[in-house]
């Protein structure tokens, strides 16, 4: 199990020590209740280390629970899918997983107690009549025709609801409160619809639903959770929530708190506009490394760790606030710089040969597998007469800012040998094809004998030892800051998000890579193997530097 550092405080901390030190509470118990209606993405990340990063703190227990209210959009993938999302963050659920609808019986016997006290009523006016009824923020509602029905009536026709009598839009139960309310969600709100669709855990059981404000107090306050936390868009729904409890006959009461909710630079956290990308065929799937889900995060690359100590970075408040991209990435590339083994690879090869070897000529050389951890050991690293550089580390002619080959200079190569450019040779078209150079057999791990000195240091791959591979060069998904807030969702997809490079060549050492493990692509960024693919493909994590900083201010 994962350790969350304990030392930031927040203000659901502070409340908690005040909780525990007055003995209103002995001990603590949360709970993550996502709804299974799509994959987890970064947003519930904070909301998982911050749920079970409480319990874990203070010795207490978090629940796993699904909210699994509305059958039509859930489905068992997605409950399996968030189950693996949450332990590989780390964290490890109190007991069996937990399901709304295992209190589905219970539920409704708390809305039959809500009728007989004249707390609850059977609505016939359809939805659409009933948005009408409920009035605006400047103007009250009014109030149902159905509203004082008398309660025996009420009770046969919820009975009858659960019997299967009614279609589906022309009666629900709503409670009583009080159409006036300056809160919209105390209009009287919807406690049961009914719902002809098949549900995962409870098969063809029930054909009425409860609403997840009805359910989700209910459910807290079955399982015993001493603090209930959620994101402010449920500030409003506290007095629902409230309300619930008080009018029932439930020992337990617990209160509900509210923090600002995970909002990221180029993307957006809404489950049905991630499904719509996924629909119409935007991206591969929920998983694609451009989705902010966490099975996106984790195929492209990213670490439980660098996710958890993004969390702890953003903190909690009760602030709304947009976080920069670039933060994320420097938690991602802070924990790769620190861990990831390091590897070569020529993304956009050309050829080149060295003289002064023999044709023949094989050397195992030795790297180390990260430039600051001997104990990480070595790599082998064959080298021959020919081998791959990037088209971009050598010019013709260049000026004195350039670091890297140019013809009649010198570079290094890295962990290897100085070289120098002698010729080129190149095809009709006039493209370089072919470098040609010499080489000093002195300067394997040495400077130069004779006292010249040597800058630049280019990375390479053996041409004859060298495997061929794929790379994915992942960008940001949208072209705009807040895609959300813009009407057409396809207009600000970037259409540069990816970039698949066929002819890459990487060192033999990456044969031996598992799906997920990252390296870091000496000079050109940190890289993991996609789990989806067969043969060597290769998915850009995060470049080296924060290039989406300088991106900002150019």
């Amino acid at each position: 199990m994962s350790q969350v550092d304990p030392s930031p405080s927040n203000f659901i901390r502070q409340i908690i020590n005040e909780d525990l030190a007055s003995g209103k509470h002995q001990s603590i118990q949360t709970r993550f209740p996502p709804e299974p209606n799509g994959y987890l993405h970064i947003g519930h990340a904070k909301s998982i280390c911050l749920n079970f990063g409480i319990a874990q703190h203070y010795q207490g227990k978090c629940n796993l629970r699904f909210d699994d209210t509305n059958p039509e959009k859930e489905s068992v993938e997605y409950v399996e899918s968030i189950q693996r999302d949450v332990r590989w963050l780390g964290f490890e659920w109190s007991g069996d997983i937990r399901y709304s609808s295992d209190y589905f019986e219970q539920l409704y016997g708390y809305a039959v107690e809500l009728i007989e006290k004249g707390l609850a009523y059977v609505d016939e006016l359809t939805p659409e009549e009933i948005r009408e009824h409920r009035g605006t923020l400047k103007s009250p509602g009014r109030n149902s025709p159905y509203r004082d029905r008398p309660i025996t009536e009420s009770l046969d026709l919820f009975t009858r609801m659960r019997n299967g009598e009614f279609k589906e839009g022309v009666i629900c139960l709503r409670a009583k409160i009080d159409m006036a309310s300056s809160f919209m969600v105390m209009r009287d709100p919807v406690l049961y619809r009914v719902r002809f669709a098949h549900h995962h855990q409870t098969g063809d059981k029930w054909c009425i639903y409860p609403m997840y404000d009805f359910t989700h107090c209910i459910s807290d306050a079955l399982e015993g959770i001493s603090h209930s936390l959620c994101t402010l868009e449920f500030q409003d729904n506290r007095r629902l929530y409230d309300w619930v409890l008080d009018n029932i006959s439930i020992d337990c009461h617990p209160r509900q708190y509210e923090f600002s909710r995970l909002n990221l630079e180029y993307t957006m956290m809404s489950k049905r506009k991630l499904n719509q990308l996924v629909v119409e065929g935007h991206v591969e799937g929920w998983d694609d490394p451009r989705m902010p889900t966490i099975s996106g995060l984790r195929r492209r690359g990213y670490t439980p760790a660098a996710i958890r100590e993004f969390c702890l970075r953003i903190g909690v408040t009760k602030q709304d606030n947009t976080i920069e991209m670039g933060m994320l990435e420097a938690c991602i590339r802070d924990d790769l710089n620190e861990n990831a083994p390091r590897a070569m690879a020529v993304l956009n090869p050309v050829r080149l040969v060295i003289e002064n070897l023999p044709a023949d000529h094989e050397e195992i050389l030795q790297a180390p597998l990260h430039p600051s951890k001997p104990e990480m050991g070595t790599r082998a690293l064959p080298f021959s007469r020919e081998v791959f550089i990037d088209a971009a580390d050598f010019r013709e002619e260049a000026n004195k800012k350039y670091k890297r080959l140019v013809l009649g200079k010198e570079v290094r190569l890295r962990n290897a040998y100085v070289i120098k450019a002698e010729r080129v040779e190149k095809d009709d078209s006039g493209n370089i094809t072919t470098i040609f150079c010499s080489y000093d057999a002195d300067t394997l791990g040495e400077a130069p004998a004779d006292g010249r000195k040597v800058k630049g240091v280019i990375h390479w791959v053996s041409a004859r030892h060298g495997v061929p591979a794929e790379v994915r060069l992942y960008d940001r998904l949208f072209n705009v800051p807040n895609p959300g807030a813009v009407e057409s969702l396809e207009a600000t997809l970037n259409p540069r998000s990816l970039q698949v490079l066929q002819g890459a060549i990487v060192e033999p050492s990456l044969c031996e890579a598992k799906p997920e493990q990252a390296y870091q692509f000496e000079r050109e960024g940190y890289f993991c193997r996609d789990s989806h693919s067969e043969g060597m493909v290769f998915n850009l994590t995060v470049a080296l530097r924060d290039v989406w900083g300088k991106e900002e201010s150019a």
